[in-house]
């Protein structure tokens, strides 16, 4: 694996806000340096230089140079804005050469997946990292998981997988990636009797008068001569003397 040489500063106010927010409007990124039962240390490095390093491999071997000297390691863990996404603070661990360490790998699919070009299925990608065990020089990249005879139903889980000189960590029988067959959409029969949204209402009473006409039939009918409204005794005003 190629080892990567980048430069950084000492800081002095580790912890002080006003300092940090400095460092990274000036294009430097607030990190510590730690490991190996040695003193941490707090710098800052160039943020252009740990974007392209990171970009080609989050898992480089880098030598950093400082005012204290020079430590080789590798990015242990990096802090970023919850907005802008911007990396704020990086996390460097000293690393010996010559001893392993645990990583995390990060998992690539290759090939056109059967299952989901012929058969119409999906391809759920699991775990999209890996832990591993190895010595700094013999990181893989990446790992490649070829997909291309995968059937509906089928997966492919850690103990199916090869990464090269480095011992894989995870539990074997957990699920990289799967091909499951499409969810088929329900399709609801209407209930007998239900009234459908947007439908006109059924009239029931044939012939039916519009508002209003039978109340004008009632009220405005004339009683016949003589005799009083149907319903509405003659009106007899009570003590009367009877001729």
């Amino acid at each position: 694996m190629q080892q990567t040489l980048i430069s950084a500063e000492m800081r002095d106010k580790a912890g002080v806000r006003s300092a940090l927010t400095a460092f990274r409007a000036g294009g430097r990124i607030p990190a510590v340096i730690y490991g190996q039962d040695k003193k941490p240390l707090s710098v800052t490095v160039d943020a252009k230089a740990m974007a392209a390093i990171i970009k080609v491999d989050p898992n480089a071997i880098i030598t950093i140079k400082h005012s204290g000297g020079e430590d080789t390691v590798i990015i242990k863990a990096v802090q970023r804005h919850p907005v802008t996404d911007k990396r704020t603070h990086l996390d460097f661990l000293r690393i010996s050469l010559t001893e392993k360490i645990k990583v995390k790998v990060h998992v690539k699919l290759v090939g056109e997946c059967f299952g989901a070009k012929v058969q119409g299925g999906l391809v759920e990608h699991t775990m999209r990292v890996l832990n591993v065990s190895c010595l700094p020089t013999e990181i893989p990249h990446e790992i490649e998981l070829d997909i291309t005879d995968l059937n509906i139903n089928h997966s492919l889980r850690v103990k199916d997988i090869k990464a090269g000189k480095a011992e894989l960590l995870d539990a074997p029988d957990q699920i990289v990636v799967s091909v499951t067959a499409p969810k088929e959409e329900k399709v609801e029969e209407p209930v007998a009797g239900a009234v459908v949204a947007g439908a006109e209402p059924e009239v029931i009473a044939k012939g039916k008068k519009e508002e209003g006409e039978e109340g004008e039939a009632k009220d405005g009918a004339k009683p016949a001569a003589g005799k009083p409204a149907a319903g509405k005794p003659e009106d007899k005003k009570p003590g009367a003397p009877k001729k």
